[in-house]
């Protein structure tokens, strides 16, 4: 059962929430004017709605997001690594485009700073066309 699903816009990512199954999804790009009003209630509800899962499987794919974003998503897995240390396995699959070397880093940041396990899924432009179609 899908506990909540938001369908992309221009500045706002595609968001999933499945806690029967375990499973978190963003995909897209994330330019809100205002990060916080939209990342805020998501990790509210990764808190409660995960809060006893025993196994999180986290799919990020965003193809841009700026700043204010980057902070809000520092705070989910924050808030995925508060989780891990409460006994649940978190598998992070970062998602990014065979070129793009800043978004690889960006994610091995995110790794290093939190000590969550990352895995790195390069992408061909071609295999994110289909997925977006």
């Amino acid at each position: 059962m899908i506990d909540l699903r938001i369908e992309p816009t221009k500045t706002t990512p595609f968001v999933q929430l499945d806690s029967e199954i375990g499973r978190i999804e963003l995909r897209g790009k994330s330019t809100p004017e205002s990060a916080i009003n939209f990342y805020f209630p998501l990790i509210e509800k990764i808190r409660r709605l995960f809060a006893t899962n025993n196994r999180i499987e986290v799919d990020v794919a965003l193809d841009y997001f700026n700043t204010s974003s980057s902070k809000c998503l520092f705070d989910m897995f924050r808030t995925l690594k508060k989780l891990e240390i409460s006994g649940a396995e978190v598998v992070i699959n970062w998602h990014f485009e065979e070129d793009d070397e800043d978004m690889l880093e960006t994610g091995e940041d995110y790794e290093d700073i939190l000590g969550l396990n990352f895995d790195y899924i390069m992408m061909e432009e071609e295999q994110e066309l289909q997925r977006v179609a």
